[in-house]
């Protein structure tokens, strides 16, 4: 099963060339991730009754031609398979032309609301969105680990506000972008929109702790390591190049 949903990039999704963001598309594919999951009757509305909920561990974003101001763009999901307890679900973005000018790979697991622990995704769990096992995005589908730099060149700290948490009383797994921009040095910041993202999420971060942001350019690559305050914990890595 295909879930498409059409939108218009709005002001409030755009930088300073007028072009839509990377926050701004993984935003677009969350919700229409959360469409085809309502379709399935495994919504949001729903945990109250199946008490099971999605949490994201993956994205992987790549980015052909990015969209204008005001332009239409046709959002299409569907999910691909599960493994044990992980579940993939792939994305792709077109123009009024119908070509594709974005794509993206996502990695979930299923969690137990009332015992807090990730469960198995079950053939009636997955049976139910009608998965499209053949189709994928890239043509390495495979969540590769992502290793931890072992040196830094710049590091700014954030506290978590109100604003940043999300239904699963969470960091929005969107917001570890503007982490990731924070940390970025100004000149890398203002002169580059990267077409290529991976970010994988570690650790939750919860309303008033405070993280480090942590970045450094390696392998052609800016990575930024969001850690606790103490050091001890990692939250996130994210990849942008």
């Amino acid at each position: 099963m295909i879930v498409e949903q059409e939108y218009r990039v709005k002001l409030s999704e755009i930088g300073q060339d007028n072009k839509i963001t990377n926050k701004a598309i993984l935003s677009d594919f969350e919700d229409v991730g959360g469409i085809h999951s309502n379709i399935a009757g495994y919504g949001v509305l729903d945990i109250p009754t199946t008490h099971l909920t999605w949490l994201l561990l993956d994205w992987r974003l790549q980015v052909i031609r990015r969209p204008n101001y005001s332009e239409k763009i046709k959002v299409k999901t569907w999910s691909r398979h599960a493994l044990k307890c992980y579940a993939f679900r792939d994305f792709e973005v077109c123009d009024e032309q119908g070509n594709i000018i974005a794509i993206a790979a996502s990695k979930w697991v299923l969690v137990d609301t009332e015992k807090g622990k990730i469960v198995r995704v079950s053939d009636e769990v997955l049976g139910s969105y009608n998965p499209e096992i053949d189709r994928k995005v890239f043509e390495n589908e495979q969540f590769d680990k992502i290793l931890e730099p072992e040196s830094f060149q710049r590091e700014v700290k954030y506290t978590v506000k109100r604003a940043d948490i999300d239904v699963n009383e969470h960091m929005h797994n969107l917001n570890y972008l503007d982490l990731a921009n924070e940390a970025l040095p100004e000149e890398v910041y203002s002169n580059n929109n990267f077409n290529d993202i991976r970010i994988s999420y570690k650790k939750e971060i919860k309303l008033g702790e405070t993280v480090k942001c942590k970045y450094t350019f390696e392998n052609d690559k800016h990575i930024v390591t969001v850690k606790s305050e103490d050091d001890k914990i990692t939250h996130a890595i994210i990849q942008m190049y």
